[in-house]
């Protein structure tokens, strides 16, 4: 049962990410800045309060499935995790600051748009990875 929970969120944030990657962030390229500040902000609070406990949840699932079940799939399922989760950080945050801020520019928002393709692959492999884990382990 815990895998099947732990699948659902990565299902779940796999769904989200794509969603981002296709429609979410190439959008924000045809706003006008002025409207762009005002949506975005609006944007970044009310998605964070969908992925915020999505990653948690995604983290302590795997932390726990590594732990009770150390395997190869489990540790990359974490550095794939740790990654995604240092790339928000590291790059995402900053560029989501600049935005709300009124820092905007067609050079920020492709850079989201191209720099997300990397998590969206994070988040692709970890699923598979979940799946291959349940349905053959």
């Amino acid at each position: 049962m815990i895998e099947i929970l732990g699948i659902l969120f990565d299902f779940g944030l796999l769904v989200l990410i794509w969603m981002v990657q296709l429609i979410v962030y190439p959008s924000f390229l045809y706003y006008e800045a002025k409207n762009l500040i005002v949506w975005h902000r609006k944007y970044t609070s009310l998605i964070s309060i969908l992925v915020a406990p999505m990653m948690f949840l995604q983290l302590g699932f795997n932390v726990f499935e590594a732990y009770s079940d150390f395997s190869a799939i489990a540790i990359i399922k974490l550095l794939l995790i740790t990654f995604a989760w240092v790339f928000t950080f590291t790059y995402f945050v900053p560029l989501h600051t600049r935005i709300s801020q009124g820092k905007v520019s067609r050079t920020i928002l492709e850079q989201l748009i191209k720099l997300n393709w990397f998590r969206t692959l994070a988040w692709t492999v970890i699923l598979v990875l979940s799946m291959f884990n349940y349905y053959f382990h």
